[in-house]
């Protein structure tokens, strides 16, 4: 299942849920001012960023300016503590699911989380030959499928 780190207050956060919700794509969502971010929160998102630390947090916040804070300069166990003592360093949204991870709403990345029965949809896996499904078409093919096993269950 996916998890969505988020804040109140960010349109971005709002941007990705509101995905999620419209593809009918379950998640939990992790408020940051709300639920104490965990070690290994933190480790299950380094483990997918390409870049550690640069990919997770925002060296821009306010903090991070007020204390004179150097990424380099830091350990590992230094770095993990001040993120759950300051969670709002972080980039928000952050979207995990398995080795899969997206930091920030981007229209065209979120689309990894598709789920794979959508994918085949709209790739055609199973569609007569020569017929092609627009986007649309999938989706609500897609979403006729869910409630038909909702029904049978």
């Amino acid at each position: 299942m996916i998890t969505i780190f988020t804040t109140p207050s960010c349109s971005s956060c709002r941007k990705a849920k509101k995905w999620l919700d419209d593809h009918k794509i379950t998640y939990e969502e992790k408020n940051l001012f709300n639920q104490r971010i965990t070690e290994a929160d933190i480790d299950r998102m380094l483990e997918n960023a390409e870049n550690g630390f640069e990919d997770i947090i925002s060296t821009r916040s306010k903090i991070f300016k007020e204390e004179s804070l150097d990424v380099e300069d830091m350990r590992i166990s230094e770095l993990k503590k001040f993120i759950i003592e300051n969670p709002s360093v972080l980039k928000r949204p952050i979207m995990i699911d398995g080795d899969k991870m997206q930091v920030g709403y981007n229209d065209e990345e979120i689309r990894v989380f598709i789920p794979k029965r959508l994918r085949e949809l709209i790739m055609c896996v199973d569609c007569p030959q020569g017929e092609h499904c627009d986007y649309q078409s999938a989706l609500r093919r897609y979403f006729d499928e869910i409630k038909k096993d909702q029904q049978h269950t």
